[in-house]
């Protein structure tokens, strides 16, 4: 047993001193390159720091990259004003092929990279006709998901009431009794292993919907949903995928644990998922069929108060397909821009209609998606012209709002095209108290959008905008 031991003992230090040599072998060969460098700086400039700076390299037996970028940032930035340009251009060089290599070795594949990834899903446009019914929008759902199910025998939906009485919201009805309860079933109250059973699933090549009842309750979930889920392709390199969606509602209700609207902390816990925020079910439905096209994980966050308004039914619902990452212009408008998504859209026409007879012109547009967020700078655009925006949503102050701000105004570049600040609107600080009039004073409503573009308004033309009160 000894022997034995000892001969594993020594099989396995050999193995990690292969390993290790294996890692260093490409970091030493980008040391080389910038000893080559630095010897021709030397040779030059006969700087005795750039001598020190190399032998502290050469002489480093765990060197990691980070040491490589270190010293030639040193070099840079203290001593770049006796290099010759030369040399600074080649250490410039140097520094971002290293940090082109490190991107893709560290942070790549967040998302699909495959040609099934949900960016390159084609758009289909939804189809009308004189034969198209005008339904609720759970009805507009039910059409959606039963396509999915009679299409693709993968498709397996569950979620807490979702089987027998088809979901709290009908979206599943009579479903269960035509596809039978193994592809549509109930669960218990347990949303972490909801998303667990639905990540196994996926791995195995179902096509998993997993439905966590309110926006609320995701918040039970999130560990499984970030740590594994969102984290899957980019920890092995896209090796391993789960493409499932998980579908839920949330926004605009009245009480502290349905109307919840944390996008801010969705957003920023769930990188490496598509965060879908439809303003109706026809959009959701679309949403759902572009996910289910593609090889990547989604969140779908369904309108809690949409259920019961009147849409019209595709004659293509199952097939339709949505683009993510492209907002929609809802109105167009010369004097402000007004983003936002989800319940508020509708809030938000209703205040650009009574903003338009009081002789500003306000843009409305949907975001559609946050992640990804305006792939191609619509906003941007539309901020070209307006000059003015006001980012709207439901989630605490700093949360979504901040990020969509961000995105437009320090990613896309939009500060530039300023001539008022940037405004948020968002709801306060706290979940929403229950009852008609604690969702009025707790969430953004028409007047307080009408009052805010107003303020903008007097801000650039106080006489044409004299002050309200």
């Amino acid at each position: 047993m000894t022997e034995w031991e000892d001969e594993d003992r020594e099989l396995v230090e050999e193995a990690r001193t292969e390993a290790w040599e294996a890692y260093k072998a490409p970091i030493f060969e980008d040391r080389r390159e910038l000893e080559q460098i630095l010897e021709e700086i030397s040779q030059s400039v006969l700087d005795p720091e750039v001598d020190a700076i190399k032998r502290k390299l050469h002489s480093n037996p765990n060197l990691i990259r980070r040491d490589l970028l270190e010293a030639s940032s040193s070099l840079l930035v203290e001593h770049g004003g006796k290099l010759p340009e030369a040399f600074r251009a080649r250490l410039a060089d140097y520094r971002k092929k290293l940090f082109a290599e490190g991107a893709k070795r560290y942070g790549s594949f967040l998302y699909s990279q495959s040609d099934e990834n949900a960016l390159d899903v084609e758009e289909e446009a939804a189809v009308y006709s004189d034969r198209s019914p005008l339904l609720n929008g759970f009805e507009i759902l039910n059409r959606a998901f039963d396509a999915l199910l009679q299409r693709d025998p993968r498709v397996i939906a569950f979620g807490e009431d979702l089987g027998k009485i088809g979901g709290v919201n009908q979206g599943f009805a009579g479903l269960q009794e035509k596809y039978g309860k193994l592809r549509v079933s109930d669960t218990g109250i347990r949303e972490a292993t909801i998303i667990g059973q639905g990540i196994g699933l996926a791995l195995r090549g179902f096509r998993p919907i997993a439905e966590i009842q309110y926006l609320d309750y995701l918040l039970y979930a999130i560990q499984i949903l970030s740590d594994d889920l969102a984290t899957m392709q980019w920890r092995s390199v896209g090796g391993q995928k789960a493409p499932m969606i998980v579908r839920t509602r949330g926004h605009r209700l009245e009480g502290i644990w349905h109307s919840g609207s944390p996008m801010g902390a969705i957003v920023h816990l769930l990188r490496g998922m598509h965060v879908i925020v439809p303003r109706n079910m026809v959009q959701a439905a679309g949403f759902y069929n572009t996910l289910h096209a593609s090889d990547e994980p989604g969140l779908v966050v369904e309108v809690l108060n949409g259920y019961r308004l009147k849409e019209r039914l595709p004659d293509n619902i199952g097939e339709f397909r949505l683009p993510l990452g492209v907002p929609e212009v809802l109105v167009n408008g010369d004097d402000v821009t007004i983003v936002t998504y989800g319940a508020l859209c509708n809030i938000a026409l209703d205040a650009a209609e009574q903003l338009s007879g009081m002789g500003i012109s306000s843009e409305v547009i949907d975001v559609r998606t946050l992640l990804p967020f305006d792939r191609h700078k619509l906003i941007l655009n539309s901020l070209k012209k307006t000059n003015r925006v006001l980012f709207l949503d439901e989630d605490v102050p700093g949360g979504a709002s901040a990020y969509m701000l961000q995105q437009v105004i320090e990613e896309q570049g939009g500060y530039v095209w300023l001539d008022s600040p940037p405004v948020t609107l968002t709801a306060a600080p706290h979940r929403p108290p229950y009852g008609s009039d604690g969702s009025y004073f707790s969430k953004p409503n028409r007047e307080s959008i009408v009052e805010t573009v107003y303020s903008l308004m007097h801000e650039a033309a106080p006489s044409r905008f004299p002050k309200l009160y």
